[in-house]
């Protein structure tokens, strides 16, 4: 699983304090950067366990990239771990979001970000390219996988639900895997009910009830609270997650705002989920902003603490192995076609072009860290728009 000693708290908040502040792109790319991070560069984990924590946070709600950083922290240091680095990963971004939203309230606008994105999102497909690369190589074993992930990667771009993409490539693996070994041995194998691939992970409940007080404040928690225990997918699915509460239900933001939100939480690094803070801002302040960004993202600490031990055990019956290769093939598979789909807007003219190639070939010929390369793409971007 992780390799060498267990990583200091400093160096765990360092990472992830610099990881928050400089990971543009989304979730593909930040789960890419992480890799380049904590697989290739600090050898903290193996590709294969990598592909696993990948594979298994898909299956639970919540902003994933956060999660992969939070299971970062808890293979280095345990609870203390997890809480760290995925506060550290929040903070720059919720930083950062609250000084746009205060901007937005003040001005009614936010800076403009385009020129800034123009040299950075070339990088982040580079970055992104070459995590596919490493991860593609322990994650497709055999035909069989590589023929799933090319399936998985056409029905993504016809509108299959990704979930059921997910799930379905993984309980595909396990049956096969199961007729071979009955075949083998002619006898049914069984799986332990310790690791049944749909019993892992365990229900959590946020009961939102009604509250005898007019405390806004508590309602806006409970509604971001709601929204972290229960919301699969990107930020567009937070768009219309959120907009049945704020703009319909309690009338607390226009649909044009809710829009800006959620765009800010794109175009700024870090987690997408950062929306809440914009959000919280609107509504209430800076108390508002600070009891949203923490109520998103506390069920994300709980799903991660309770599903990261189990992981092993799926990895060690045979059938939930199948699973979850399954599952980080599919997985793969829709990362690549978001960065396919990233790529048509990102490469846009031969600068652009030529920004994702050198650093592609930075990247895997000098191992120049990706930090760097987004650093300069920024720079690049701004003197060039």
């Amino acid at each position: 699983m992780a390799s060498g000693k267990a990583s200091s708290l400093r160096t765990l908040a360092r990472l992830f304090l610099r990881l928050g502040a400089s990971a543009f792109g989304g979730p593909a790319a930040h789960i890419a950067l992480l890799h380049d991070e904590v697989v290739l560069r600090r050898r903290w984990l193996t590709e294969q366990h990598f592909l696993d924590l990948m594979g298994a946070t898909n299956l639970i709600p919540g902003p994933n990239s956060t999660e992969m950083v939070m299971h970062v922290g808890f293979e280095r240091r345990r609870v203390k771990g997890l809480i760290l680095s995925g506060a550290c990963f929040i903070l720059p971004a919720a930083l950062i979001v609250g000084a746009l939203a205060w901007a937005y309230v003040r001005y009614g606008t936010t800076p403009a970000a385009r020129s800034l994105l123009y040299g950075v999102e070339p990088v982040v497909i580079a970055v992104v390219a070459q995590a596919l690369f490493g991860l593609g190589r322990t994650a497709v074993k055999n035909v069989l996988l590589a023929a799933l992930g090319a399936a998985v990667f056409a029905l993504y771009f016809l509108g299959v639900n990704e979930i059921a993409l997910l799930i379905g490539g993984g309980v595909l693996l396990m049956v096969l895997h199961a007729v071979r070994s009955r075949r083998a041995r002619g006898a049914a194998a069984v799986l332990p009910l310790g690791v049944l691939p749909f019993g892992v992970l365990p229900g959590m409940k946020f009961a939102a009830a009604a509250v005898a007080v007019q405390a806004d404040l508590v309602r806006l928690f409970l509604v971001f609270l709601k929204t972290g225990a229960l919301l699969f997918g990107s930020g567009y699915v937070l768009l219309a997650f959120l907009r049945n509460d704020l703009v319909v239900q309690h009338g607390w933001l226009t649909g044009s705002q809710l829009v800006d939100a959620v765009a800010i939480g794109q175009l700024t690094p870090g987690p997408v989920f950062t929306t809440a803070t914009f959000v919280g801002y609107l509504i209430a302040g800076m108390p508002g902003a600070v009891l949203a960004t923490v109520a998103i993202f506390l069920p994300s600490f709980f799903f991660v603490g309770l599903l990261n031990p189990l992981i092993p055990k799926l990895r060690g019956s045979p059938l939930a192995a199948a699973f979850l290769d399954g599952i980080n093939v599919c997985a793969l598979a829709l990362m690549a076609g978001v960065t396919y789909q990233l790529g048509r807007t990102a490469l846009i003219d031969p600068l652009t072009v030529a920004i994702a190639g050198a650093s592609l070939a930075l990247l895997l010929r000098l191992r120049v860290n990706s930090t760097w390369l987004i650093l300069g793409g920024a720079a690049l971007g701004l003197a060039f728009r």
